[in-house]
């Protein structure tokens, strides 16, 4: 290839038009020098993987390949690079200092990359996909897509729920409803609902004259607990006044739709978001034997990648969503 290279810029070097250079010649060795220099995608994605995780078992995991497979495209990206990328360890891996100067900008790349090919992907996909968390899912945002689909005939909403918080950049999540104090780095976020925790019991409790006459009952009573959302209790205790409460004892849930089909059964006292159990009050499958409130110091956000703010899909979705606040 380097003969070929000087073989070419020797032609022109002595054809009589020496003060003229073929244009057309350069850009090519431009593309060429390019190529020559661009590191194998696939190797660096691995490499990005890898180091996020400092687990090649971690990132074989993600990627849906074997240990070896990773160990492999490491390799050749190493001896691409001609520099070592990671010490072996054991049981883990380490940065080298060449490595820990190539990953950030590594990482905005394929970032970047990603970013222009859903740009390019949306302006054909009327999918918006959205992950929630469960208790939003059905209390609060199934509900108001009815206006949605109204208005937007030919859109669809996929839905997906978890407790976990989504990672955008290794996903096709285009939003999220996240819990928390509404501060993410990388993220643009919008409050949807501020917290506010009220007591929730079956009414048969009540019809059985188990009910609490005041919050100091709740001391000897059932309590059932969201365990994601551990501050709920103790903030509502503080709202009414309470202190030294046992928060240990009673049954634990990984939700709050678990939480509530507890109360729902009789087999304790729950603390909710008011927003949440509209339908449920409404039904009366649940009631409010207290009516002692808690703003709570958390709530529940809509968030997206700052560098989404102007993409189509999101702001279609989040325009829409942000109307329904005030409902």
């Amino acid at each position: 290839m380097a003969r070929w290279i000087l073989h070419e810029l020797n032609c022109i070097h002595t054809q009589s038009t020496r003060q003229t250079i073929n244009f057309q010649l350069l850009v090519n060795f431009s593309h060429l020098y390019e190529a020559m220099t661009m590191p194998p995608l696939n190797a660096v994605r691995t490499f990005e993987c890898a180091a996020r995780h400092l687990s090649f078992s971690q990132a074989a995991a993600e990627l849906h390949v074997t240990a070896s497979a990773v160990s492999h495209q490491i390799k050749s990206l190493e001896e691409y690079l001609g520099v070592r990328l990671f010490r072996r360890r054991t049981r883990q891996v380490e940065l080298t200092p060449e490595a820990e100067a190539y990953l950030p900008v590594i990482r905005l790349s394929l970032e970047q990359i990603g970013e222009a090919t859903r740009r390019i992907m949306s302006r054909q996909d009327q999918v918006i996909r959205i992950n929630v968390a469960p208790a939003i899912a059905g209390g609060w945002l199934i509900p108001r897509l009815y206006d949605f689909y109204a208005g937007h005939a030919g859109v669809e909403v996929e839905i997906t729920t978890s407790m976990r918080l989504v990672d955008f950049s290794h996903s096709d999540v285009d939003l999220a409803v996240r819990y928390g104090k509404g501060q993410w780095q990388g993220l643009k976020s919008h409050l949807l609902i501020r917290e506010e925790l009220v007591l929730v019991c079956s009414p048969k409790l009540l019809e059985e004259g188990r009910g609490p006459k005041s919050a100091d009952d709740l001391r000897r009573l059932p309590l059932l607990h969201v365990r994601p959302k551990v501050t709920d209790w103790q903030e509502w205790f503080a709202a009414a006044g309470i202190e030294a409460v046992d928060l240990e004892r009673g049954i634990g849930f990984q939700s709050s739709p678990l939480m509530l089909d507890a109360v729902e059964a009789g087999l304790g006292y729950g603390i909710v978001s008011r927003h949440l159990i509209q339908q449920q009050l409404a039904s009366g499958r649940v009631v409010m034997p207290l009516e002692i409130n808690a703003t709570g110091s958390n709530g529940y956000f809509l968030v997206y990648p700052e560098s989404r703010v102007d993409d189509p899909k999101v702001a279609l979705f989040r325009d829409w969503l942000l109307s329904q606040v005030t409902d």
